[in-house]
């Protein structure tokens, strides 16, 4: 599998991008705005983009979907069975949840299960390595990794408290 290379574009984004096998460099520049822009580019000039495609949120989901799937899932993947007891998973908050409206200290998750929520995902915006004091809003997503029993207690917190 080729390595993606990954360059910081000051005042733009990030540009992810790899090899093929003929020479050719594909990859994809995510702005800040949140735009994604794929790109091409020949084997005569890595360097020169020959072609480029400007891509909705659902044309990014498309395609990835056609290509298979994403690295990220195929990574998680791979680590969940590297780590024997490890399990992630992507809980989302009912409205009529008691911890809905609360932070994610008051329902002290990793306290009473030892499971470690590693992000929030609301309104297809991600909130990465939340502290205890981020308030968790109704629909919210949280994603958590721990053992398969202690997600299940979390699932169970937050329906029930």
């Amino acid at each position: 599998m080729s390595e993606i290379q990954e360059t910081s574009l000051p005042g733009v984004g990030m540009r992810h991008d790899f090899t093929v096998e003929d020479g050719s460099r594909i990859g994809v520049v995510h702005h800040r705005t949140g735009r994604k822009e794929l790109f091409l580019c020949s084997s005569e000039d890595p360097d020169s983009v020959a072609m480029s495609v400007n891509l909705t949120e659902d044309d990014s989901h498309t395609l990835a979907e056609a290509l298979g799937g994403s690295a990220v899932v195929e990574s998680l993947s791979r680590l969940q069975q590297q780590v024997e007891g490890l399990a992630i998973d992507w809980l989302a908050v009912a409205p009529e949840s008691p911890y809905a409206g609360r932070t994610i200290g008051d329902a002290r998750i990793r306290t009473r299960t030892g499971v470690s929520v590693v992000a929030v995902i609301r309104d297809e915006q991600a909130f990465p390595a939340p502290g205890p004091e981020f308030l968790v809003e109704p629909s919210d997503t949280l994603v958590v990794v721990g053992t398969p029993d202690g997600i299940k207690r979390v699932g169970d917190i937050l329906m029930t408290g």
